[in-house]
């Protein structure tokens, strides 16, 4: 920061001499130099005044510039110098204060809005949530074993870096745990049900189609620049608010598999693995259009009843995790016990149920799903 505050003293030094010398540069030539009926004098003049002009504007945008750049990397150091103040309180912090107080502080904040908050950057290294795109994030408290989501216009980043050669390191694991997530965002956007939205429909049919082509040529090949670029401009696409605008979502799939993520430590792609087949099972009527749609236009499945593709197409998206190396049964993460109620209790205790795009996934669905998911 301190070569960008010397740049910008500089050049406003450099602007008041400019904006000093010019009205004395002037009165001498007027007075002194160009004596009177000297015309010749004043084109000389003229083309001195236009060029002082423009040295001035010149100056003026470049100290604009130094100054922007020198106010995002304060903005910066700051927001770095906060969080890890904030991780290196004491506890003893904590321990002077009564639990009930800093839960209201943290409350009281739900009944006014933010306005703005602190510039974020984004580099990506691991393509999944999109989240170098969009205002969402999610916290994991292990305290209270609760993972909960927010979002705000003011979280968008300033500016987003995808460089397929910063995700040729990650192991296979998150690359899996990364076509899962993106897959599964689409689907809480496009399985809902018809609402005259062909375009969206399309975009979203495109992007899944093409994570199955992609999604398991970039396990087998990690350093394939052209199809990590592929998942990484998927996983961009599908939660940057362009396949959600004017149509029904759904999110039923993420809320509950934050919960199996929050309770057994399970990772989030594989949550999503484990819910998204038996939760499209048992909204499979209400879902039923949009169904026919997605088992014919991503899978191709045009024969036999309506069921049977319904059905069919539901399979398919089962075998694709699977292929990835992601299980779809919660029993294969050896669970430490049936917490079927207590996510209801929790879901219901938050007010979010029912959930669903129609609002129909009441507390007995969500019972049957995880009764399924085992």
């Amino acid at each position: 920061s301190l070569p960008s505050l010397s740049q910008m003293l500089l050049a406003s030094l450099a602007l008041q001499m400019v904006g000093l010398v010019f009205p004395v540069a002037n009165q001498i030539l007027l007075d002194r130099v160009i004596g009177p009926k000297q015309d010749a004098w004043l084109w000389g003049l003229a083309f001195g005044l236009g060029a002082a002009t423009i040295a001035k504007a010149l100056m003026t945008l470049i100290r604009s510039y130094v100054v922007q750049g020198l106010q995002n990397v304060l903005d910066f150091t700051l927001m770095g110098r906060f969080l890890d103040h904030m991780l290196h309180l004491p506890l003893g912090f904590f321990l002077q204060r009564e639990a009930g107080d800093l839960v209201q502080r943290v409350q009281s904040l739900r009944h006014t809005p933010p306005t703005s908050a602190l510039p974020l950057g984004a580099v990506l290294t691991l393509p999944a949530t999109g989240s170098e795109s969009n205002g969402y994030a999610v916290i994991t408290r292990k305290s209270t074993l609760e993972k909960l989501s927010f979002g705000h216009p003011s979280l968008f980043p300033c500016f987003a870096v995808l460089d397929p050669e910063a995700t040729f390191s990650l192991p296979p694991r998150q690359v899996a745990n990364g076509v899962v997530d993106a897959f599964v965002h689409v689907m809480e956007q496009y399985l809902t049900y018809p609402a005259e939205a062909p375009l969206q429909d399309r975009l979203a049919e495109s992007i899944l189609q093409t994570l199955i082509e992609v999604g398991p040529r970039t396990l087998a090949e990690p350093q394939d620049y052209e199809a990590r670029a592929s998942l990484m401009w998927c996983a961009n696409l599908a939660l940057n608010g362009l396949i959600g605008a004017g149509v029904p979502q759904d999110w039923s799939t993420h809320a509950l598999g934050h919960e199996l993520t929050a309770l057994h430590g399970i990772d989030h792609g594989r949550t999503l693995a484990i819910l998204l087949p038996n939760l499209l099972w048992v909204q499979r009527e209400g879902k039923r259009a949009k169904l026919l749609q997605f088992a014919e236009r991503v899978w191709g499945l045009r024969e036999g009843s309506e069921g049977v593709r319904v059905e069919g197409g539901i399979v398919r998206t089962r075998e694709f995790f699977e292929s990835l190396g992601v299980s779809t049964h919660l029993e294969d993460y050896n669970p430490d016990r049936d917490r079927a109620e207590e996510i209801v209790a929790r879901l219901e205790r938050r007010g979010v149920l029912p959930l669903g795009e129609r609002k129909d996934l009441d507390a007995a669905k969500v019972r049957e799903i995880l009764l399924l998911c085992r």
